[in-house]
């Protein structure tokens, strides 16, 4: 695949992460309330399971290597907030009495975000299994 190529595929897959996370982050923020960074969570945390989902699936079948730029790099890279996440534990530590807040973004985040990713290779193992 030629560089211009990958470029673009790797540009179409940002821009759909890019939207979804400014679409589903919003959606789940205005939901939940201002108490915590609901929003980068949830987009963090359904990150990690389609990556562990993709990533699983594209090795087990070998898909061609597009796929892996457009989802992978392009997609999840957009979608996912690490930046974000980062950022807004600050902020909560900042306002001082906030610090609990903080702790339960940090274990949290970290935590479901590896659950989530475990549970995306399981689900792929289960999809592989169902395919034969």
């Amino acid at each position: 695949m030629r560089e211009l190529a990958k470029y673009l595929v790797i540009g179409l897959g940002g821009f759909a992460g890019a939207n979804a996370r400014y679409l589903i982050g919003g959606w789940v923020q205005q939901r939940m309330g201002p108490n915590l960074p609901y929003g980068t969570f949830v987009v963090n945390v359904t990150g990690c399971f389609v990556l562990g989902l993709f990533a699983t699936l594209a090795m087990r079948y070998a898909w061609n290597e597009q796929w892996r730029l457009f989802v992978a790099i392009g997609f999840v890279g957009a979608y996912t907030t690490f930046s974000t996440f980062g950022y807004e534990t600050l902020t909560l530590l900042a306002e001082g009495s906030r610090w609990r807040a903080a702790a339960a973004n940090i274990l949290g985040s970290v935590t479901i975000g590896l659950l989530a990713a475990y549970l995306g290779m399981v689900t792929a193992r289960l999809i592989m299994h169902w395919r034969h």
